[in-house]
């Protein structure tokens, strides 16, 4: 009979499961990479119907129930919702759904943010989905009730990402420095300045970026924010949090396993999902799977699709 300990050791040997409405959940996974080096990654971008953000939290719950299913029956080991709106409509959802821990975005940003803060003036924003559901603010406020938050929804800024990386081939060091294209936008310019403003005259001292495609604009949003201001990314405190719980239950890679990286997306266009993933993450991405929607429909469980 195999023991726990055998069933631990083969199950250490699957992959990650990472999934977002596009590509900003890879800066996600290529802080999990950076952080476990020895662990394969499965990462799914819901490309065909990205953004999430506009979309009714039902809706959204219902993409992260389909994704949800699709990967764990590709056999992770865990699973990141590296996607804000996905987190704040489906994490316990899909938590109780499936038998691998399921790991959001928002509950590591927030511990960011309280830890980050000395004024306790907070501020947060995101796509409409993740903003309207208040999970950032419960979430901060859960951890210390002292805090003020102020969200602001900022939609644009999803398009804004797509659009610069689509325009500029530059890999990711190039794209986020700060004399790079994408910064210097005029346009972009001014969409973060009528999006930010307000959020400076709230005199806060860190601003969390409730979105995972946010990052890529982070010259751009601090250089309308000022220097005072602590920008926190939910990337690499979700990579810690999949690195401890993976330790805690013993399913850590070994450190002699050859990490394999792959990738499934529902875009059309799976050679430019390829290219724009290979500039994030800063290696080949290679020839991504395309899933239909169809696909993704059917595969649901009676039991997934009763939730």
């Amino acid at each position: 009979m195999e023991t726990a300990f055998e069933r631990n050791q083969l199950r250490a040997q699957r992959p990650i499961g990472v999934f977002d409405s596009g590509v900003g959940g890879l800066t996600v996974s290529r802080q999990i990479a950076a952080r476990l080096p020895h662990e394969s990654i499965y990462y799914f971008g819901d490309t065909l119907r990205c953004p999430y953000g506009p979309r009714s939290l039902a809706e959204v719950k219902a993409f992260a129930r389909q994704i949800s299913s699709w990967l764990v029956k590709q056999e992770v080991k865990l699973l990141v919702i590296a996607c804000n709106s996905a987190t704040a409509a489906g994490l316990e959802t899909v938590q109780r759904l499936f038998d691998v821990p399921v790991l959001g975005v928002i509950e590591p940003g927030a511990r960011a943010a309280v830890q980050a803060t000395v004024s306790r003036r907070v501020g947060v924003i995101g796509t409409i989905a993740t903003i309207e559901s208040g999970a950032y603010t419960k979430a901060i406020r859960d951890l210390d009730a002292g805090i003020t938050v102020f969200s602001s929804a900022t939609p644009r800024f999803v398009e804004m990402v797509e659009q610069g990386l689509r325009l500029d081939r530059n890999p990711l060091e190039d794209i986020m420095a700060q004399t790079s294209s994408l910064y210097i936008r005029p346009a972009f310019q001014e969409i973060a300045r009528d999006y930010l403003n307000p959020l400076k005259r709230c005199n806060i001292d860190t601003l969390v970026l409730g979105c995972t495609h946010y990052p890529l604009l982070t010259p751009l949003i601090s250089s309308i924010m000022g220097p005072d201001i602590q920008i926190i990314s939910s990337a690499e405190e979700t990579a810690l949090e999949v690195a401890s719980t993976l330790a805690r239950k013993g399913q850590l890679a070994a450190p002699d396993a050859q990490p394999v990286l792959r990738f499934a997306t529902t875009a059309e266009d799976t050679e430019e999902f390829a290219r724009l993933g290979s500039a994030i993450l800063a290696r080949p991405v290679g020839d991504p799977l395309h899933v239909s929607i169809a696909e993704l429909e059917q595969g649901l469980g009676k039991k997934e699709r009763a939730c």
